[in-house]
C-alpha cells in the first residue's frame, strides 16, 4: 500500500502591528437605484414630493376645512330661518283661533299678529326658497298649502263674523293643513338641514388630524432619508434636509394648531349658542301650538278635552327644551313660561266650573296680567332669543384665514426644494 502524505506550507509571517485579512466585504453597486450616486437622486426625490406634498396638502385641508365652516354657517342659517318660518305660521295659528272666540269682528290686535305673522312666515319662505340647497323645489308644496291654510282661515272668519257655527269647522280644517302639511314638511327640512350641519361639522373637526397625521408621517420619510445618506456619506448632517425637516416642524405645529383652533371654535359654537338657538325656537313653536290648543278648547264647548291634552304634551316639550339647555339659555324664559302655564289654569278652572263666558273673557282680555299679556311676553322674549342667538351663531362661525394655508404650501415647497438641492453637492461627488 502506498501512503500519500501531504505537507502544508506556512504562511509568512506578518510584519509587526499588520493584521491578516478577513474575507473580501461585497462590492456596493456602482449602477442602478441601489447604488449611493442612485440612492441620492432617488432619495433625495422622495424627500422633496412628501416635503411639498404636505405643504400642499396643507393648503388643501385649509381650504377644505374653511369650505366646511360655510357650509356649517349656510345649513345654521337655513334651519334657522326654516323654524322661523314655521314658528311665524303656528304663531299665526294661535292669534286666529284666540281670535275666533270673539264672536263678530274679532279683536284688532289679534287681527293685525294674524296678518303680520302669515306675512313674515310667507316672506321667510320665499326667502329660504331663493338661498337654500335645494331652491325653491323643496317648499313649493308648503307655499301652496299656505294660501290652501289662509284661504280656509278667510273662510272661517266670514262665518264667524255671521254667527254660523260652520265657521269653526272651517278653521278646524285650516288648522289640520297647519299641524298635518305645512309643518311636517318644514319639520324635515329643518331635519335635513341639521343633518347637512352634522356632516360638516364633521370635515371640520377631522381636518387638524389628518394634516398632522400627513406631516409626521412625512417627517418619519425624512428622518429614514437622512439616517440613509449619514451612513453612504459619512456625513452626519445634511444642510438642506435639515431644513426641510424644520420646515415640515411649522406646518406642522402652525397647520395643526390653526385647524384645531378652527375645529375647536366651531363645536364650541354648535354646542353653544347653535343648540340652544334650536332648543328655544322650538319652544317658541310649541308655546303658540299650545296657545292654538287653548283656544280650540273653548271653541269645542266641553268636548276639547283632547286640546286640552295637546296643550299640555307642549308645554311639557317646551319646558323640556328650554330646561335641556338651561346652562346656555335665560333661566327667566321658563319662569316666563310658568307664569303664562299658571294664567292658564286659571281659565281650565273657570271652563270647567262651567263660566265659558268667564274663561273667554280670561282669554282674550287686555289686562297686564291676563293670559294674552304674559303670552306675548313670553313669545316676545323667546322670538329675541332666537333672533340673538342665530346672529350669535352666523358670528361665531369664522373661518381661518386664507394665507394661512398658502403660507403653510409656500413652507412645503421650499422644504421640498431645499430636500433636493441638499443632496446636489453629494451626487456632485460621484461624477
Amino acid at each position: 500500500m502506498t501512503t500519500t502524505v501531504v505537507s502544508s506550507t506556512p504562511s509568512p509571517p506578518l510584519p509587526p502591528g499588520a493584521r491578516r485579512a478577513g474575507p473580501a466585504e461585497p462590492a456596493r453597486p456602482t449602477s442602478g437605484w441601489r447604488s449611493t450616486p442612485g440612492g441620492l437622486r432617488v432619495w433625495g426625490a422622495v424627500a422633496a414630493v412628501v416635503t411639498a406634498l404636505a405643504g400642499l396638502l396643507a393648503l388643501g385641508g385649509t381650504t377644505s376645512q374653511g369650505a366646511a365652516v360655510t357650509g356649517v354657517r349656510d345649513a345654521a342659517s337655513q334651519l334657522v330661518g326654516l323654524q322661523d318660518a314655521r314658528n311665524q305660521l303656528v304663531a299665526a295659528d294661535a292669534a286666529a283661533t284666540t281670535a275666533f272666540l270673539v264672536g263678530g269682528l274679532e279683536p284688532t290686535d289679534l287681527r293685525e299678529g294674524y296678518d303680520a305673522a302669515v306675512d313674515a312666515g310667507a316672506h321667510a319662505l320665499t326667502l329660504l326658497a331663493a338661498t337654500g340647497p335645494d331652491g325653491a323645489d323643496g317648499l313649493a308644496d308648503v307655499s301652496a298649502d299656505l294660501t290652501v291654510y289662509t284661504g280656509l282661515v278667510e273662510q272661517a272668519r266670514a262665518n264667524n263674523r255671521q254667527g254660523f257655527p260652520v265657521g269653526s269647522a272651517y278653521l278646524e280644517e285650516a288648522s289640520t293643513v297647519l299641524r298635518e302639511d305645512i309643518v311636517p314638511a318644514l319639520d324635515a327640512l329643518v331635519a335635513a338641514e341639521q343633518d347637512r350641519v352634522d356632516d360638516e361639522l364633521t370635515s371640520v373637526r377631522t381636518a387638524a388630524p389628518a394634516l398632522v397625521a400627513v406631516a409626521v408621517l412625512a417627517l418619519v420619510v425624512l428622518v429614514l432619508v437622512q439616517v440613509w445618506v449619514a451612513r453612504r456619506t459619512r456625513r452626519t448632517f445634511n444642510v438642506g434636509l435639515v431644513g426641510a425637516t424644520v420646515a415640515l416642524l411649522v406646518v406642522a405645529v402652525v397647520g395643526g394648531t390653526t385647524l384645531g383652533g378652527a375645529s375647536a371654535r366651531t363645536a364650541r359654537v354648535h354646542d353653544g349658542a347653535y343648540a340652544a338657538t334650536v332648543a328655544t325656537s322650538q319652544a317658541f313653536a310649541l308655546v303658540n301650538d299650545a296657545r292654538s290648543m287653548e283656544a280650540f278648547t273653548l271653541i269645542r264647548r266641553g268636548s276639547g278635552a283632547a286640546y286640552e291634552e295637546a296643550f299640555v304634551a307642549n308645554v311639557e316639550q317646551a319646558r323640556a327644551s328650554l330646561e335641556g339647555d338651561g346652562s346656555r339659555l335665560d333661566a327667566s324664559l321658563v319662569d316666563r313660561l310658568d307664569t303664562w302655564v299658571a294664567a292658564h289654569e286659571d281659565v281650565r278652572a273657570l271652563d270647567d266650573e262651567g263660566d265659558w263666558d268667564g274663561a273667554v273673557a280670561l282669554v282674550t282680555s287686555d289686562e297686564p296680567a291676563a293670559p294674552p299679556a304674559l303670552f306675548d311676553d313670553l313669545s316676545a322674549s323667546l322670538a329675541s332669543a332666537v333672533g340673538t342667538g342665530g346672529t350669535d351663531v352666523a358670528d361665531g362661525l369664522r373661518t381661518s384665514s386664507a394665507w394661512v394655508g398658502w403660507l403653510l404650501a409656500a413652507l412645503g415647497v421650499g422644504g421640498g426644494v431645499l430636500a433636493w438641492t441638499g443632496l446636489r453637492a453629494r451626487r456632485e461627488e460621484y461624477r
